[in-house]
């Protein structure tokens, strides 16, 4: 079993990444995974500086331990101006290699329509190859459409695609376990 981080990448309380990172999560829980979450609307992070006081904020030092803990990470971000969302971005920069080096990434957006979300994706998978971070190839993208009015997905193609990723996701995981078995990696 493997310990999978989740970070909804949204600090809008109505927004429907949390949503979709929910429907994730229970994916997840589903194949007996563990998994742990961290919501950039509940956690609030300051703007990252490189100021060594900001190591020592309760938020930072979660998501931090949070992330070197876990074996591989699926991260969800609403599509803002062609991007990731800058909450997101701001709590990668509080990140760094030693949290996601070998580990495997799955991504998925939540745009406005049009199937937008590709632009936040690549933005997204840019920024976690600067961090050494294994991003699988297949992604997932929400429209406004595919959710009711309570914000519940209810597209069964989207959730085929996301069970999809979570799959490759898992077996990305073992793959590493069984690959990195005995060694230690500096």
């Amino acid at each position: 079993m493997s310990n999978v981080l989740i970070i909804s990448g949204s600090a809008r309380k109505e927004g429907r990444t949390p949503y979709l990172a929910i429907e994730g999560s229970n994916i997840l829980m589903m194949k007996h995974q563990t998994v742990k979450y961290f919501s950039l609307h509940d956690e609030e992070l300051p703007v990252f500086n490189g100021d060594e006081e900001q190591d020592y904020l309760e938020s930072v030092r979660k998501l931090r331990d949070m992330a070197r803990k876990a074996n591989g990470f699926i991260i969800f971000t609403p599509e803002y101006h062609n991007g990731m969302s800058g909450a997101l971005k701001n709590a990668l920069d509080y990140l760094s290699k030693e949290e996601f080096e070998n580990k495997p990434v799955a991504i998925c957006s939540v745009s406005g329509g049009g199937k937008g979300g590709i632009n936040a994706l690549n933005n997204l998978r840019l920024v976690l190859r600067g961090l050494q971070a294994h991003v699988l190839p297949q992604q997932v993208i929400a429209d406004p459409s595919d959710f009711n009015v309570d914000n519940t997905l209810i597209n069964k193609e989207i959730k085929d695609r996301l069970s999809l990723l979570i799959k490759e996701l898992i077996i990305m995981l073992r793959v590493k376990s069984e690959l990195y078995k005995g060694i230690t990696i500096f």
